[in-house]
């Protein structure tokens, strides 16, 4: 396992200087799910939530976190990424929704938190519209899926079955 990074000699927080890596191309893609009750998922499905279009309003959320995971989260360098997309998958059989996320840009730091962050307010916005009809929703198992560009190149997660396996 590497060292941290975002420790100095003495163990103090720093955030990495990136000054000198080289400009490339770097995609990252993430996923999470939002499992809930059968019924809650067909409002979903069926736009019947009062609250309007519960998966747009995600989508727009999850975009604007993306851009704004530097706000949120201490070391992480701001970025000006080029482009953040979420899609939704529903999957009746375990009563949720998969979230997936894929940010991207040129430049010298990876996007993987941004993806992270752009899934994980996402399924917030879903639960957040939704919890009146189903307060045991479960924002779950979110994790980078793949990663593309830098020094340490692509990285895709061992697990995802191969039709999910986004192409980076």
């Amino acid at each position: 396992m590497n060292e941290f990074t975002h420790l100095d000699n003495q163990g103090h927080v720093r955030m990495v200087d990136v000054g000198h890596k080289d400009q490339t191309l770097r995609t990252a893609v993430a996923e999470g799910n939002v499992v809930m009750h059968p019924d809650t998922l067909a409002r979903i499905m069926d736009e019947k939530v009062k609250k309007g279009n519960v998966l747009e309003t995600a989508r727009i959320a999850g975009v604007m976190a993306a851009k704004k995971t530097a706000d949120l989260i201490p070391m992480c360098h701001p970025l000006n990424i080029t482009h953040a997309g979420i899609d939704f998958f529903f999957e009746p059989d375990t009563h949720s929704i998969r979230i997936q996320a894929t940010v991207s840009l040129t430049g010298r730091t990876g996007v993987e938190m941004e993806a992270l962050t752009a899934v994980s307010v996402a399924g917030l916005t879903i639960y957040d519209m939704c919890k009146s009809y189903d307060k045991g929703m479960v924002i779950s198992t979110v994790r980078l899926i793949s990663k593309s560009g830098g020094k340490s190149g692509t990285w895709q997660a061992k697990d995802v079955p191969e039709n999910r396996k986004p192409s980076v």
